[in-house]
């Protein structure tokens, strides 16, 4: 008897997006099983069944991995209502035959490391709150450092009523003629604007930030707007994690 698991982790698997996405597709109304619409959690599946979102069959395929180095002046969302640049036009169109889509975001503004795959399981789990994945950032913000304010950074500053886990911080410069401070932060949460609320709530708005790292994987030798695929080794690692 073929194996059976729920129908967004076989999405997910099959490339379609990130299993919470695939949450959505499913609740919206847009996919069938056998020819019967399935709107409700819980549904299980297995390699015997045919799946179709928006009236197309899904099945498992190569898995692909990429880090692009995203400029600043891109948004992360696949479609954009205003028109602006987007981060998956920077793709190939080979690349973009694999259905790609971002591993987590950037904001508009931010530059630095993301992850794309048609993984959904992968980023699932490297975007999951309790994944506890390390992300490296550069911030410049306004005005001096000090060890007050870095040491809020560090115990965890409230949010929305929500208290931010500890976070590694270093200032690695002041400059007196700007007054504004390059602080280098390590968090292993993933919330909406988190660096620049988190910095905004000791008293140093961001001026620009930049992402170094997800987890083990940099932009080391990557020209911005300039993205590669992960090794093999590389995507154990993020599996590992």
């Amino acid at each position: 008897m073929p194996e059976e698991i729920r129908l967004q982790a076989y999405m997910a698997n099959c490339g379609v997006a990130s299993r919470r996405k695939c949450e959505e597709i499913i609740t919206s109304g847009r996919v069938k099983v056998n020819g019967i619409v399935v709107d409700k959690l819980g549904s299980k599946v297995s390699s015997k069944d045919v799946v179709t979102v928006d009236g197309r069959i899904i099945e498992k395929e190569e898995h692909v991995y990429y880090v692009l180095n995203k400029p600043r002046g891109y948004v992360t969302t696949l479609d954009d209502e205003f028109g602006r640049k987007k981060v998956i036009d920077l793709f190939a169109k080979e690349d973009l035959a694999y259905r790609i889509f971002p591993i987590g975001r950037l904001d508009y503004d931010t530059q630095g490391v993301l992850l794309f795959t048609n993984d959904g399981e992968l980023a699932n789990k490297l975007t999951s709150p309790h994944s506890n994945v390390e992300k490296e950032y550069l911030a410049r913000v306004e005005g001096k450092a000090g060890k007050e304010e870095l040491a809020k950074l560090v115990r965890g500053v409230v949010i929305n009523g929500y208290k931010t886990k500890p976070a590694e911080v270093e200032v690695i410069e002041y400059k007196k003629d700007t007054n504004t401070s390059l602080l280098r932060l390590i968090i292993t949460e993933g919330k909406y604007h988190q660096v620049k609320n988190m910095c905004e709530a000791v008293g140093l708005p961001v001026k620009r930030l930049t992402r170094l790292r997800f987890a083990t994987i940099s932009t080391e030798g990557i020209a911005k707007g300039e993205y590669r695929r992960l090794k093999i080794h590389e995507v154990k690692q993020l599996y590992n994690l």
